[in-house]
């Protein structure tokens, strides 16, 4: 009975980051990120959680040609700014059934954090986020390390786009840190 479940877990795992079965060969870039669940009150408190001199917040979809598009460029910066503490929270606004098209596409785009998956109302999200959003995809929302909203868009950006974004908000972070004593 072991081995069944162990198999069906394996067979489950594969499916979800798109790679073969135990036993095939696929990379390591291949294996999902984790998915969850997260409601408009979650990035909230994800943005205002210490550990990040910025966060950059991005809403997709798989089935948003832009933000398919824009992926690339964002993942980019995010990898690059990273060691200046910025913190990526990547949200796909696809259907709970959606799960496996999210983990593969994230797998093949090499993310291996957890990701999220917006949950509650749309509506609901939307307005919780920031009313100033009308749910257009992709958009993104870049805050400094108090959690103070810097720069917002909707649409896709370029790599010239979010890296300037993000260094404003690296900026203002610093300007506004303590000094330790």
């Amino acid at each position: 009975m072991a081995k069944i479940q162990r198999h069906w877990f394996t067979l489950v795992v594969s499916m979800l980051a798109g790679c073969a079965p135990a036993g095939g060969r696929h990379s390591p870039r291949a294996i999902a990120p984790p998915v969850v669940p997260l409601t408009a009150d979650g990035v909230h408190a994800l943005v205002a959680s210490p550990g990040a001199r910025a966060t950059l917040v991005n809403l997709w979809a798989t089935w948003c040609a832009p933000c398919r598009e824009e992926m690339p460029a964002l993942l980019k910066v995010a990898r690059a700014r990273r060691a200046e503490g910025l913190r990526l929270v990547l949200i796909s606004t696809d259907a709970e059934d959606q799960l496996p098209q999210v983990a593969r596409f994230l797998a093949a785009q090499g993310v291996t954090d957890t990701s999220y998956l917006a949950a509650g109302s749309e509506m609901a999200f939307i307005d919780g986020l920031d009313p100033r959003w009308s749910g257009a995809l992709p958009a993104t929302f870049v805050y400094d390390g108090a959690g103070r909203l810097e720069a917002f868009w909707e649409g896709a950006a370029n790599e010239a786009r979010f890296d300037q974004s993000i260094q404003t908000a690296l900026t203002h972070s610093i300007a506004t840190e303590k000094p330790t004593p």
